[in-house]
């Protein structure tokens, strides 16, 4: 069943107004069909929606939770050598610095790959496997039930390339410090930013935070939303590349993270990002077009969209150098 959500408004794309629906996975229990149907219209109208009931065991979360905290409060030399000196970038421990262009951020964070433990801090790995599988087991539930939606006969034509052993999956840490001081001025202002403006490259994201706020998203006219932290719930984000394989019909969400106003406790999100191997090429399934509804990308694989979104700012909008060209 869908769950009201707390704004009474809603956004659509027509009526552009605003509201994040909320999801109940045990639905799939009584009607699947219309489970599926639910979830394709939350990617089509939002973007994003939340999910309840999700039946990942609260042990997995809060342990790396407990052990991300552990992590941070670390000292800065030793967080830096957690993950070994021969783990390439992006991966471990990074401060403040986002990708290579300029970007910065209010926080801190640690990057590992979902399928190579190497990249993990070995006090995290345990944690990290436990819930890697878990998230992706969710990913893939949530993709081929969009793929029963959409009324594609291969249904696992979505998570069969996060399935994959090559997959290029991530899980990322990111930590915003609680405040020091109370600073009027900024306080009250609220415009700090803690990771800013963005879309994310892969097929979907899904993001769990604790109780401490600071996403906000970006309504179709540029409004920047907050949106309510849930401990007990995920939230499910379009990536790039599925907006790419649904031929525009679903599109990615604009997102970013505030800095942490809170003078009391530390904010940490959990985001894994379910991306397709390196060399799997992503363009519009055919099911996604037709002669009324002709591909609006280039096909491109994986590794040249990572090439692509490295060379650029956060906030740029990489898509546009794969679309394709009127009347082709």
């Amino acid at each position: 069943m869908v769950v009201a959500s707390p704004n009474p408004l809603k956004w659509t794309k027509k009526t552009k107004a605003v509201g994040v629906p909320t999801i109940d996975l045990s639905l799939k229990h009584q009607d699947k069909s219309t489970l599926s149907k639910l979830i394709v219209e939350a990617c089509q109208e939002f973007g994003i929606f939340k999910v309840i009931n999700h039946e990942i065991n609260s042990h997995v979360v809060n342990s790396l939770e407990k052990d991300g905290m552990d992590f941070f409060a670390m000292p800065s030399s030793e967080k830096h050598r957690a993950v070994g000196p021969t783990v390439p970038k992006p991966f471990g421990y990074g401060f403040r610095n986002i990708g290579n262009n300029g970007d910065v951020g209010d926080l801190e964070y640690l990057i590992v790959h979902a399928n190579i433990a190497d990249t993990r801090p070995s006090s995290l790995s345990e944690t990290v496997n436990d819930y890697v599988g878990a998230i992706t087991d969710l990913a893939c539930e949530l993709l081929d039930l969009i793929a029963e939606g959409l009324w594609i006969p291969e249904k696992t034509i979505f998570s069969k390339l996060i399935r994959d052993v090559q997959s290029d999956s991530l899980l990322r840490l990111n930590h915003y410090p609680q405040l020091k001081n109370w600073d009027p001025i900024i306080n009250v202002s609220g415009e700090r930013i803690g990771f800013g403006e963005h879309s994310d490259p892969q097929i979907l994201t899904i993001l769990r935070s604790n109780d401490v706020g600071g996403l906000q998203i970006c309504t179709p006219d540029g409004l920047w939303l907050p949106v309510q932290p849930d401990p007990n719930a995920f939230y499910i984000m379009v990536g790039d590349s599925l907006q790419v394989l649904t031929n525009g019909r679903f599109e990615s969400v604009k997102h970013r993270a505030m800095a942490n106003n809170s003078l009391s406790k530390a904010r940490m999100s959990t985001i894994f990002f379910g991306a397709p191997p390196l060399n799997a090429t992503i363009s519009p399934i055919q099911e996604m077009v037709s002669p009324l509804n002709p591909s609006l990308y280039e096909p491109f694989t994986w590794l040249e969209y990572k090439r692509a979104m490295n060379a650029s700012r956060l906030s740029d909008c990489r898509l546009n150098l794969f679309k394709r060209r009127s009347g082709q």
